[in-house]
Order: C-alpha cells, then structure tokens, then sequence
C-alpha cells in the first residue's frame, strides 16, 4: 500500500462519490457558483479547516499543519450551459441566467464536479490524517474557468496576499480518455484561447423587398466561410490552428431581413505569432466582408482571453516519477498538448512558482472501442464513470503533495 492509499478510507471513498454525485446534479454557470460555493464553506467547516471567500465564488481553504514546505491544489467548480443527455441517475435538472438574461439548462459537461469532489476528499484526508505529513496546503476552489474570468479574479482579490504562497501550484482535470490512467505533457499543456463577439450591421426591410436592405445573413454567411481559409491558409501547417464560429444568431421571422447578426467565435493556438496572425486574419475577413456588402462597420469584441497553459519542465519530469510510483509505470504517460484551454496558470504566473497540472482518464474502455463517438469535454453526453476515475484522481493528488509535504 503506497502512502496515499493509506490515507484513504473506505467511509472517505463513499462520501468523495457522494460529493461527485450532488455536485453534477447542482451544477452553476461561470462566477454564479453560490450554492457551490457555499457547499465547499460547509465541508470546510466540518473539517476545521480555515477558509475565506475570494474571487467573488472562490473559496480558499487554508490546512496548516507544523514546519514544512507549502503548495496549492486547485479545483474549477463552474458548470455550463448544456442541456444533460447522459441518462444518469444523478442528472442535472438545473437551470441558470447567462449574462443576456437568456434562460439555460446547465450541466457540468467538463467534468469540474469531479474537480471538486476530488479537492474536497483530498482535504478531508489531509485534514484528518495530520501525523503523515507537514507543512501547509492551500486548497484553491476557482469559479469561472470556463470564462477564464476566475483565477484572475482570484489573484486580483489578494489570493497569495491572505494565503500562504506556495512553492508550487498542482491540479488536475478529467478528459475523454481511459480511465485509471493519467497524461501529462512536459512544457506546453494547453493552448491559448481567444473568443470573439462579431456583431454585423445591416438594414432590415421585408422579405419581398431584399433590394431595400443590407442583408447582414447572407454577410455573416460570407463571414463564416470565408473564416474557414484563415487558418489553412493564414498558418504554417506544422503549427496549430483552430478557429470556430460556435454561434451565429440573427432574425426573428422568416420574411423580414434583419437588422444584425451576432457571431460568437473561439480561437485556440500554442504560439503567439500565430495567435496574432489568426486574430488579424479575422478582423481583416470581417473588415473585408463588411465593406463587400455596403453595410455599417461592425463591432468586434474580446468575450475572454485564456493564457497558454504552462507545466514547469523540471517538476512536471518529478511529478511523473511519483505518479508511476503511485500508479503504475503503465498507467502514467507523457502527452502531447492539448487543444483546449486553462487558466489554471494565472495562479502559478502570478507569483513565480511552477505549475503542473495533469489529465484524469473518464471512460472505460468499452466505450472507448464503441462504433459510436467518444463523449468529449463540453458534450451532453460526458459521463465519466465513477470509478476508478475518482479513486485514481484521488491518489494522483494525494500522491504529489505528499511527494511535497509527506513526512
């Protein structure tokens, strides 16, 4: 039995699936993580563990424990506005208010309810069990991520000014792949990301009349396709590129042009240069577009700006070695980056400590090798199974602390 094994009880594991099973059905959108929040603060108390509120909906839990080194976990709480399609027993029913005011079903389609689950039993066991280890935890509760609006807001409110800084930030986050097994890429983790409002101006007359207008569809329509040659033919092709209209809304009924459409996109790239080039090629293309069609300038707005996620070369190579040493030489890999984006590292950055943040397989392999698509991150139909999922995120986490702060 390895050090964090021993740290975990069969009583500890059915209350870390009891957390994981509430918090997917009352999942929260991205900084309106109060019943989150407030359910943290509990579990917190229950424990003794000093706490505060930062970032708005961010909970910061403080475990001191003697003279030792200190280091920070972090876990995101935010959920999203999906509609749930995974059949569980446990399924979210809940509703929230995006900013516009528009009504949505929200789910925790990225997995953060697992997050959560994990950092709140990774306390409990540091919590109570005090004679295997020394030093200070900092148990970082972010909301936002999803917006990459909460570390930010974190730090802004004086996270390493009211807690301990650490000498190194940790976390993890579960992926589509099989479970019981980790990844994690030494360098770059994760790209930048970049997401745009594009709101194109036309002029609205009847349908029968398209003479009278500016149509700002078929304008957005152009838009759209002529976006699809930025990156292939903007870019390098042995550098990443990805750029999406997610959203493209416009009208109200089927014979009157209207006025605007608004197109929602999202841009991930690992380097600047081309970040540069990608968001200039759009911004040029919508510039283009607009002055093709005789309509108004339009209006371009930043929605978010996610940073490129970073794992610290030298300790991400220790934090390996432990991991294997936890779970097997098999079950641990060394992964290439990952296209989506983190702002897990606003906190590390923030104050110059490395970062190290690794990937927890969700599926079986059945579903794996099924004929049908792989549920991904940000799908209605991600469910990561339970365990071992949970156990094994419970370990690894276990596992690197204690590699900092075990005695």
């Amino acid at each position: 039995m390895t050090p964090a094994q021993s740290l975990i009880s069969e009583e500890l594991r059915e209350q870390l699936e009891a957390d994981y099973r509430h918090l997917h059905a009352h999942p929260e959108l991205s900084m309106q993580e109060h019943q989150t929040a407030a359910y943290v603060e509990a579990r917190l108390t229950e424990l003794g563990v000093e706490h505060f509120r930062c970032g708005g909906t961010g909970v910061v839990g403080v475990i001191r424990n003697g003279e030792g080194p200190t280091v920070a976990y972090r876990a995101d709480t935010d959920g999203l506005p999906i509609a749930e399609d995974t059949g569980l027993d446990w399924s979210s029913q809940a509703t929230g208010t995006l900013p516009d005011g528009t009504q949505t079903p929200v789910m925790h389609g990225c997995g953060h309810d697992t997050h959560v689950a994990v950092a709140l039993a990774l306390t409990r066991a540091l919590a109570e069990r005090r004679e295997a280890w020394a030093g200070t935890v900092v148990m970082v509760f972010q909301p936002g991520e999803e917006i990459a609006a909460g570390a930010e807001a974190m730090v802004a409110d004086g996270l390493w000014d009211r807690a301990p800084r650490p000498e190194a930030v940790y976390g993890q986050h579960v992926m589509p792949h099989l479970t019981g097994t980790i990844g994690l890429p030494v360098g770059t983790a994760m790209a930048m990301g970049d997401s745009w409002q594009v709101t194109l101006h036309g002029r609205q007359a009847h349908g029968s009349q398209p003479h009278n207008s500016i149509d700002p569809i078929v304008l957005g329509s152009h838009v759209v396709t002529r976006l699809q040659s930025v990156v292939s033919r903007s870019v390098d092709p042995r550098d990443m590129a990805v750029v999406t209209v997610g959203t493209f809304h416009a009208g109200t009924k089927e014979n009157i042009i209207p006025q605007t459409a608004v197109l929602g996109l999202n841009v991930r790239t690992f380097k600047e240069h081309v970040r540069d080039t990608v968001l200039s090629g759009i911004r040029r293309t919508v510039e283009g577009e607009v002055l093709a069609s005789g309509a108004p300038e339009a209006r371009i707005e930043e929605l978010n700006r996610f940073p490129a996620c970073v794992n610290d070369p030298e300790e991400s190579e220790r934090v390996l070695e432990v991991l294997r040493a936890e779970l097997g030489e098999d079950q641990v890999k060394v992964i290439k980056p990952v296209s989506g984006s983190e702002d897990v590292g606003v906190l590390a950055t923030a104050i110059g400590v490395p970062l190290v943040y690794w990937f927890n397989g969700g599926h079986p392999q059945e579903v794996l090798d099924s004929d049908q698509p792989v549920p991904g991150n940000h799908s209605p139909h991600f469910a990561p199974v339970p365990q071992p999922t949970l156990d094994t995120g419970l370990r690894a986490a276990l596992a690197v602390l204690l590699s900092r702060v075990g005695v």
